[in-house]
C-alpha cells in the first residue's frame, strides 16, 4: 500500500530555511528610512517586468508589490496594511535605545510617538501630494488620553444606567 507523500517539510531543515527567506520581508526600521528618504523613488519606479505589476503599484508602509491599483486599495483596507500602520506610529529602535535597556545612560527619554498616513494615490502624488511624517507634540498626547478616558467613563456610566433599569 503505497503511503502519501509528505507535505511539510519538518526534518528538512535547509526546506525549511529556503522558505522562511523566501518570505523575509523589509524591517520597520528599514521602512522607516524609506519613508523619510526614498519615498518618491519607490512611488516612481521604472517598469521593471520582473516585479509584481511591473513595480507600478508599492506600498511603502508594507514593502510590498501589487499586480494592479485595484489590488493596493484593497490592501490598505486590511488588517495586516493597519497593523503595519500602527507598528510604523513609534521609532523604530536605535541603538542609544538599546544601551539604556542595558543600563548605560538616561531612562527619561520614551520613544515619540509619530502621525502615520496612509500613502497617497498615484493622482494625488501627481497633484502634489507627499508622504507625511510628523510628530505628535506632548499637547495632543495628553488630549489624546483624555478622550480615552473619557469615553471609558462615559461606557461605564451608561452600563450602570442600564444594571439599574
Amino acid at each position: 500500500m503505497p503511503y502519501a507523500r509528505a507535505r511539510h517539510h519538518d526534518g528538512h531543515t535547509r526546506l525549511r530555511r529556503r522558505n522562511r527567506l523566501r518570505n523575509k520581508r523589509k524591517d520597520l526600521d528599514q521602512i522607516d528610512l524609506d519613508l523619510k528618504e526614498g519615498s518618491e523613488q519607490l512611488l516612481n519606479q521604472e517598469v521593471d517586468l520582473d516585479k509584481p505589476g511591473f513595480a507600478q503599484h508599492y506600498c511603502l508602509h508594507c514593502a510590498k508589490y501589487f499586480i494592479n491599483q485595484r489590488a493596493l486599495d484593497d490592501h490598505f483596507k486590511t488588517k495586516v496594511h493597519k497593523r503595519r500602520m500602527k507598528a510604523l506610529e513609534n521609532d523604530p529602535y536605535t541603538h542609544e535605545e538599546a544601551e539604556r535597556a542595558a543600563g548605560h545612560g538616561s531612562f527619561n527619554k520614551t520613544p515619540a510617538k509619530r502621525k502615520m498616513e496612509t500613502q497617497p494615490s498615484k493622482e494625488e502624488f501627481a497633484a502634489g501630494k507627499r508622504v507625511k511624517v510628523d510628530y505628535f507634540t506632548q499637547e495632543e498626547l495628553d488630549q489624546m488620553k483624555s478622550k480615552k478616558r473619557k469615553s471609558l467613563n462615559s461606557s461605564k456610566v451608561t452600563e450602570e444606567q442600564e444594571m439599574q433599569e
